[in-house]
């Protein structure tokens, strides 16, 4: 945990943790702000903005820069933007530099919220971050605000104990983890590396040991419109979606079969998840549909990359074309819309596992436990394509994506106590 002159660890430990208690009031109400920007895609500049304020005024060296600022779209791994600026895609990597010797961290975060349907369906304003019962409530409070004040905390608890890492930190929050993960590849591209990464997700004080990848596509089906007195003379293209959709489902329960010879993911029911997230079509009510769009995800396992899923895609379209008397003659347009994400495991016996697990330890007086995920998460790109050992660990909480979404606070308390003993035993501490 320490360099130099520092021989106590059991005493700093002792000493983060309480620090982060001193500032926690302080925590909840800067977590509060954060979710009270509505960050949904394409709208998370005000955020940034704010945070980078932030940063400057930690006295961190603050990089501020938008997508367009990287030439995203040469990397192989950069994935469809549909549509969206990359000029007003900001991120924010914050440095704090150290004369230390330490090892050094990657401390990454997302901003960006996904909708939060109907306000009437929350019991709470969705972005009102407000506490209740020990809880924070709205829409990005748990995935992942929270996570994103814990890393934030847990440097400021060790300056205010009197301590500074002994290695280099950079300090990140992006964008576009919901849609793509372009925002945690361009810190990559704009030459962001370090020794190790960690990105709390909120995964309930767990080790994500692996998660699934996914693909998003979009599926433009036409029909011929008819006034439904004749409905037989014409077609339905919201019909004809969904004989796809049920092409789909299909297709994915045969995915799911082979999954049960997957290594890591043979004993988790139905590992892939095919979903409709978004259904459009139709002009009228008495016409026979002339359109319909899907926004489509499915997900796969480690051991098949995006190619291999995106050529599955495009297999079952067609063999559900075929089986489809108006689609075998006016196919539907298939769309990559987004994610184009690899599946990735976090590797066991790592140092910077190890160095996680006994800050854990310190502060649950348990074991670390490990899970699998069918979402997917950022670390994919510092594992998979930069070599870099990353880890997903954060607090617990209920509800991502859905209505009255809440952090724990108590549990997000300790998460920061993890973090900042984490950075103590990774990159050392030494004396401010």
């Amino acid at each position: 945990m320490t360099t130099g002159t520092l021989t106590k660890p059991d005493q700093i430990a002792a000493e983060l943790c309480a620090a982060v208690d001193r500032n926690f009031d302080d925590q909840i109400a800067f977590l509060s702000r954060m979710v009270q920007f509505r960050s949904l895609r394409g709208h998370e500049a005000p955020q940034q903005h704010w945070l980078a304020e932030q940063f400057a005024k930690r006295r961190y060296d603050v990089d501020a820069f938008s997508l367009a600022d990287v030439n995203l779209m040469s990397h192989p791994k950069a994935a469809p933007m549909d549509g969206i600026d990359l000029a007003g895609s900001q991120q924010v990597v914050a440095t704090l530099n150290s004369k230390g010797s330490g090892r050094s961290l990657i401390l990454q975060g997302h901003i960006d919220v996904v909708p939060e349907g109907p306000a009437d369906l929350w019991d709470q304003p969705p972005f009102s971050g407000a506490v209740q019962d020990g809880w924070m409530f709205g829409r990005g409070a748990q995935d992942m605000k929270a996570g994103v004040s814990a890393m934030i905390f847990a440097l400021d608890a060790i300056r205010d104990a009197g301590y500074a890492p002994a290695g280099r930190i950079h300090l990140q929050t992006v964008t576009e983890e919901e849609s793509t993960g372009n925002g945690a590849l361009s810190t990559l591209m704009r030459g962001y590396r370090a020794d190790a990464c960690l990105i709390p997700e909120p995964t309930g004080h767990t080790l994500t040991r692996a998660q699934v990848g996914a693909v998003w596509f979009r599926l433009r089906v036409r029909g011929t419109p008819v006034h439904v007195a004749y409905s037989e003379a014409g077609s339905s293209a919201i019909l004809s979606a969904m004989h796809l959709v049920r092409a789909f489902q299909d297709y994915t329960k045969a995915l799911n079969a082979r999954a049960l010879d997957n290594s890591w993911f043979r004993n988790v029911k139905n590992p892939i998840k095919f979903n409709v997230g978004i259904i459009k079509g139709g002009d009228w009510a008495s016409s026979t549909a002339a359109w319909c769009e899907l926004d489509c995800r499915l997900g796969l396992l480690p051991g098949e990359t995006p190619r291999q899923a995106m050529r599955g895609i495009e297999e079952c379209l067609t063999e559900a074309h075929k089986a489809d008397e108006f689609l075998s003659g006016n196919p539907a347009e298939l769309v990559w819309s987004g994610f184009q994400a690899d599946a990735a495991v976090c590797e066991p016996g790592s140092e910077a596992e190890a160095a996680l697990s006994a800050a854990h330890h310190s502060v649950f007086q348990a074991p670390m436990q490990e899970r699998l995920s069918t979402a997917v998460n950022d670390t994919r790109y510092y594992c998979v394509d930069y070599g870099i050992p990353a880890l997903c660990y954060g607090p617990y909480g209920v509800g991502p994506h859905a209505f009255n979404e809440r952090v724990e606070l108590d549990s997000l308390r300790k998460t920061t106590q993890s973090i900042a003993l984490f950075v103590a035993n990774w990159c050392g501490v030494m004396r401010a």
